[in-house]
């Protein structure tokens, strides 16, 4: 059975779609994905503050987690213990830089089931006909494997997008990062491209959520240079 015919989770799915579909009735459904979107972004602004700010207070201790670093290079143990102390200390969160992608990880299920819905809450789901430049919303890009349509353009200029910002959003958090062991190095490395996973979720989701990641990650950003700039130098 499908999670989204469960009363409880019907009834939210049901609700999004109504929202979609009276501001659907006032621009396009491409545009109103986009609107949905950059409410949603603005409500996690203070999240997104936070992560900024844990940021900048790991950036102020560092030195001195270097120092533990050193002195307890061969007792992982108490290197763990006493880094815990430190952030605890100095009110340091290690999992802030998590919470917005953590918050936005419902928002993009939901839109994902939208999209791929057949039945909403019983009824047929209005939405699976609407287009974004004629391609239809709740196309996979990745269907187009077995039988491409000329509207996929659209999807692949939103991955082209996708894939920008990622490569613009790996670029500033290296110029960003701070200095890491050199047995960490080659970790940190990998994990710099993690903004690239995006361009893979771009692909395999209907074009509606693709359009969500495209304007989301776009968002993320430039809020986070704006951030950083506003919070690091106050």
């Amino acid at each position: 059975m499908n999670i989204f015919d469960f009363p409880p989770f019907a009834a939210v799915l049901d609700a999004a779609s109504a929202v979609l579909g009276a501001l659907g009735g006032v621009v396009t459904p491409g545009v109103a994905v986009v609107l949905v979107t950059i409410a949603i972004r603005a409500a996690l602004i203070p999240l997104g503050l936070a992560m900024v700010r844990a940021e900048g207070h790991r950036r102020r201790i560092a030195p001195q987690l270097a120092r533990l670093r050193a002195r307890y290079a061969k007792q992982p143990d108490r290197l763990r213990n006493a880094t815990l102390a430190l952030y605890a200390a100095e009110k340091v969160s290690p999992i802030a830089g998590f919470l917005p992608a953590l918050a936005q990880a419902p928002v993009l299920t939901l839109v994902y089931a939208l999209f791929t819905s057949n039945t909403i809450n019983g009824h047929a789901n209005a939405l699976l006909h609407a287009t974004l430049f004629g391609a239809p919303l709740g196309r996979h890009l990745i269907a187009a494997v077995t039988g491409a349509l000329p509207t996929d353009a659209v999807a692949v200029s939103l991955i082209v997008v996708i894939a920008v910002i990622a490569w613009l959003s790996r670029r500033a958090a290296r110029r960003t990062a701070l200095p890491v062991e050199p047995a960490q190095q080659r970790i940190a490395d990998v994990l710099s491209f993690a903004p690239f996973v995006t361009v893979v979720f771009g692909a395999i989701v209907p074009l509606a959520a693709t359009l969500y990641l495209a304007v989301s990650t776009g968002w993320t950003l430039i809020e986070r240079q704006v951030m950083r700039k506003a919070v690091w130098t106050t």
